[in-house]
């Protein structure tokens, strides 16, 4: 089979040569030289066979350097032999000749390669691509040989507006809606915009949904590095695509300076946050990863996830103030993430022996451990459920921030060999376990309803990737004794988000419920207790307020805390601005 094909190529080549050599003689009113063209011929099948090994190349799959090479094939051997040839013809004709060779040559292969992907190909889909950039040009090229036919390009710069690529018209988002029409709905649009932000997607989500069946986007611009073929990385477009939101000032570098070659513990690590913070660590360059978590299944989970980094792993609870003394002791950590907690609001209501236990005791055990084994820095995930609580959980991590703030003042006054100790405020993250967009999501694929617990609640949300680096930033910044509040930006409403998952599913069919608010539910989160507020040299990244505790006594109170049978009322002893919201409906 490999033989016939070469043959096929040398007839193919001597069948050009003696055409173009032809019709160039003719042209030129020149008798045709048998002798020049028998060593033309040679000449090409010699650079063909033993320069460039071109018969590897398939016809079928012709692509810009197919031809290329097929074109280096026939001029190469000019600079070898042109001496001898310019005595025989004159050079205009050898010039005219080889001209004419490439462009039959090029015209034979790409009429081959339409004969055999495409004539077959029934284009009755429309697609129109939302960047003209390099990435939409690609999945022009991708989408040549598929049954979708590209009807325009859409691009913002004016600039290319009325030019055309490939013979597809570049123009405006407003002529696109006015050449689609009221009536009349394309197959798929893709926003080929990979460096675009989620308010730019949700821009032209929302003025061009209306006008597609389907919806489609490239990753960000790290994710397709990694894969040349654009058309398969292909995503869904998401409620996280629009939400998400990507600091501008994320500083790469202070981070890696925190955590590079250090030997960093996490707890919870089989967690939403903890498994995150933990790939942002190996990301990083740490030199040894602790992974902490009492659960098997989500330790199992992470372990596997990153088995080539070879973490090391503690199935331990942070509860166990003497297992834990013993990991510290053993693996003498340099850096401390603190992100084991109960966080699930209705769960801690109903257990809240079990969530002061492990939110409170939890996170006294993990500083002490830090302090005692001189832990460089300690960091606290906390939660905007701190700020003015209104149920259990948020009271227990205020009440760990206290801690973290207190535990090395005597007299406000801290020494320069302590540990450390930052805690950072952030409110939900998107697709976390637990959290309301896997829910949305379960409910749409059942069938609906989706249950809102009010028409007013509103959360503030960040995707866990940025968060994770958000906080780890923030522990680069602090000194010891911050409470760093991350930049959330605007709150969104429960019921906009449930509607906009709603139009992503493309179910019409799917009704909203109110079931409302659950016990220590509040229909606003906050980020502040109050206006006093330091900033930083980062925008996504400020201050709160400092809140002094005698150390002596709060570590009186946990210990009432934990002792006492009406943990509710110790509980808003300690954080007087605590407000328990139960039962309300």
């Amino acid at each position: 089979m490999r033989l016939n094909k070469k043959i096929l190529n040398f007839l193919i080549i001597i069948f050009l040569t003696c055409i173009t050599f032809w019709w160039t003689f003719f042209i030129f009113k020149l008798p045709f030289a048998w002798s020049v063209v028998g060593l033309v011929v040679g000449m090409r099948i010699l650079a063909s066979l033993l320069i460039l090994r071109d018969f590897s190349l398939s016809w079928s799959k012709v692509t810009q350097k197919t031809f290329l090479l097929k074109s280096i094939v026939a001029i190469v051997p000019y600079f070898f032999y042109a001496g001898l040839l310019y005595q025989k013809v004159p050079q205009v004709v050898l010039i005219s000749e080889l001209f004419t060779y490439i462009f039959a040559m090029s015209f034979a292969m790409y009429t081959y390669y339409y004969y055999v992907n495409r004539s077959g190909i029934k284009k009755d889909k429309s697609l129109v691509i939302y960047g003209a950039g390099k990435a939409g040009n690609k999945l022009e090229d991708e989408f040549r040989d598929s049954e979708y036919k590209v009807k325009y390009f859409v691009d913002d710069d004016k600039v290319l507006h009325g030019r055309s690529i490939d013979g597809i018209r570049v123009i405006s988002k407003q002529e696109l809606k006015r050449n689609i029409g009221e009536e009349d709905k394309y197959d798929l649009l893709i926003i080929a915009i990979p460096s675009a932000s989620p308010q730019r997607i949700q821009e032209i989500h929302q003025g061009l949904n209306s006008y597609f069946k389907q919806i489609k986007i490239l990753p960000t611009i790290s994710e397709i590095l990694v894969d040349k073929n654009y058309s398969g990385m292909l995503q869904e477009i998401s409620v996280e695509d629009l939400l998400a939101r990507h600091p501008k000032d994320l500083d790469k570098k202070l981070i890696e300076n925190f955590i590079k070659d250090k030997k960093v513990l996490i707890t919870g690590a089989g967690g939403s946050i903890g498994s995150e913070i933990s790939r942002q660590c190996a990301k990083f360059g740490a030199r040894k990863l602790i992974l902490l978590d009492h659960s098997e299944y989500n330790l199992y989970q992470i372990a596997e996830e990153m088995h080539a980094f070879k973490p090391i792993l503690v199935m331990q609870s942070v509860v166990n103030k003497e297992l834990l003394d013993k990991t510290f002791e053993k693996y003498q950590p340099d850096v401390v993430i603190h992100a084991a907690a109960y966080k699930h609001v209705p769960l801690v209501e109903e257990n809240t022996t079990e969530a002061v236990i492990n939110n409170v005791i939890g996170t006294k055990n993990a500083i002490d451990c830090a302090i005692k084994y001189r832990v460089k820095k300690f960091v606290l995930i906390s939660t905007d459920k701190a700020v003015r609580p209104t149920n259990v959980m948020g009271t227990t991590k205020r009440i760990c921030e206290l801690y973290a703030q207190n535990v090395l003042s005597i007299g406000n006054k801290k020494t320069k060999e302590n540990t450390e100790i930052v805690a950072v405020r952030f409110g939900n993250v998107l697709g976390s376990s637990g959290s309301v967009i896997p829910k949305f999501k379960a409910q749409i694929v059942r069938g609906g309803p989706i249950t809102v617990t009010h028409p007013e609640i509103t959360r503030y949300f960040m995707l866990i990737p940025e968060a994770c680096e958000l906080v780890l930033q923030a522990g680069a910044l602090g000194k010891g004794g911050e409470i760093f509040i991350l930049d959330m930006g605007e709150p969104i409403k429960i019921v906009d988000l449930a509607r906009k998952m709603i139009e992503l599913s493309h179910r019409d069919d799917i009704e909203i419920e109110f079931s409302g608010l659950r016990p220590g539910e509040k229909l606003y989160e906050e980020l502040l207790i109050d206006d006093t507020e330091a900033t930083t040299p980062y925008e996504s990244i400020t201050v709160a307020g400092r809140t002094d505790y005698d150390i002596v006594k709060l570590n009186h109170d946990i210990f009432e805390l934990i002792n006492c049978e009406d943990k509710l009322a110790k509980l808003k002893e300690m954080v007087p601005e605590f407000d328990h919201q139960i039962n309300k409906i």
